[in-house]
């Protein structure tokens, strides 16, 4: 059985598995780079909460009436599909894993606060960039509170954005999958971010900080 949980430098952190944000961290990690300590998520426990809930037929229904053209009826299967979510119950294996994840980071039981990031398979792709199109949730505290927050992460795949982004960049919505990527929250002085290539004309001569 492969596993629901990773630690963030682990092998087996790939695309498939982790997502576009969560192997590149565990990239930065294994480059001897400084990552906050966390841990991921694996596509496979989204796809056994999915498998368990039922689901993605419920989801492919949703999504059967959804024109581009029409934004209300991307809202109104994004607000349907959040509904699912809420209203299925994590499965104690998976909950089991994270909670032994979490208390490796919380060790003093003090509820260390952590961020709880998305990571999708069809995320960073050199074809199309998916930043910003699901969600993350800062200053998560408690085992109950971290599950919660997973099971809106999982949800934030099928915002309606994120549906529309991956009809308009012909990506089946049946094969999407979603990681996610827990780490402690740290206090920044400064945050920015380093865009490798020129982000208005693609142009890689240039880099760009902001």
């Amino acid at each position: 059985m492969k596993p629901y949980v990773l630690t963030l430098s682990d092998s087996q952190a790939v695309l498939e598995t982790v997502g576009g944000k969560g192997m590149s961290l565990a990239k930065m990690i294994n480059a001897d780079l400084p990552v906050p300590d966390g841990f991921h998520i694996t596509t496979e426990a989204y796809r056994h909460f999915i498998e368990t809930n039922g689901l993605q037929t419920r989801i492919l229904a949703a999504l059967k009436d959804v024109d581009t053209t029409l934004p209300v009826s991307l809202e109104t299967a994004s607000t349907s599909i959040s509904r699912f979510f809420a209203d299925s119950a994590m499965p104690d294996e998976i909950a089991n894993a994270i909670k032994g994840a979490y208390l490796t980071l919380d060790t003093s039981r003090l509820t260390l606060p952590v961020a709880v990031r998305s990571s999708a398979t069809a995320e960073d792709l050199p074809e199309a960039s998916f930043a910003g199109q699901q969600e993350t949730f800062l200053n998560i505290r408690g085992e109950q509170a971290l599950l919660e927050a997973v099971k809106k992460c999982w949800a934030s795949l099928w915002t309606a954005r994120a549906i529309a982004y991956r009809i308009k960049n012909n990506i089946d919505q049946n094969t999407v999958a979603l990681a996610v990527v827990v780490q402690e929250m740290v206090n920044a002085e400064a945050a920015g971010i380093l865009f490798t290539a020129n982000p208005i004309n693609g142009h890689r001569d240039k880099m760009v900080i902001n």
